[in-house]
């Protein structure tokens, strides 16, 4: 079901379930074997994409009324595929959604738990739980209403209200619209051209610096740059004394 590439230092994860790439668990890949993956590769950036026409329809209504009748608690499994989204969302490199075609349900709460959202000019966008008696369940209640208004929020969710790009853009669900062939290459065009020769060090700091901006007060935040500006100075200065010797 996922896909793992690798090109220019650059990580892709492809939600491969064609034709609507569905999810068949909240965890659709497990943090330890991500985090690993990441890791060995020292990768500096990472891309979320669809296999084919879709980004994702989200889940399977039939493996959710599955998960809810199974002898394990339903919460322990939505629970793993939680500190999924959120490992994402913290990571310390750049995390972006290449987003075409749908992107509903879970699919949408995965791209909003992504720094970065890039669609196609043919994307829609929905949380069409409703419709079917349920809720958003992996965070997307949550990181919809940071962005939008409640009223936005309630028609999107409450409502099933499906938007398509323009719609997404004005709402700042996501950042930028690219022609319907485009989302994964400009992602990637995009990604290499803030991480090219940029030590993995330098994207690091940078990134935990901009998420300290949500995470701590901010004289701790302003604090913590400065320690990191202190800290990659020294490695610079050791750097050029070695080339020099």
């Amino acid at each position: 079901m996922i896909e793992k590439k690798i090109t220019d230092d650059i990580g892709i994860l492809i939600l491969d379930n064609p034709p609507q790439n569905y999810l068949l668990e909240p965890e659709f890949i497990p943090v330890s074997e991500l985090r690993k993956w990441l890791e060995e590769n020292h990768l500096k950036a990472l891309v979320i994409a669809g296999s084919g026409r879709h980004f994702s329809g989200g889940a399977n209504l039939d493996s959710i009324y599955t998960m809810a009748e199974a002898v394990d608690p339903m919460e322990g499994r939505m629970e793993k595929g939680k500190e999924l989204l959120n490992y994402l969302e913290d990571l310390n490199i750049p995390v972006a959604a290449a987003i075409s075609g749908v992107c509903f349900g879970g699919g949408l709460e995965i791209a909003l738990a992504c720094h970065i959202r890039i669609c196609s000019e043919n994307a829609l966008f929905a949380f069409p739980e409703t419709n079917q008696g349920l809720m958003p369940g992996l965070g997307g209640t949550f990181r919809l209403g940071e962005r939008l208004s409640l009223q936005d929020s309630l028609k999107m969710i409450l409502g099933g209200d499906m938007i398509n790009a323009e719609e997404a853009l004005l709402l700042k669900v996501v950042d930028t619209i690219v022609k319907n062939e485009e989302p994964l290459p400009y992602t990637l065009h995009f990604l290499r051209k803030i991480t090219e020769g940029r030590p993995l060090k330098i994207i690091n700091y940078v990134m935990q610096t901009l998420q300290n901006i949500k995470r701590l007060p901010p004289e701790e935040s302003m604090r913590e740059e400065t320690r990191m500006f202190c800290d990659l100075a020294r490695i610079e200065s050791d750097r050029r004394k070695t080339n020099t010797q």
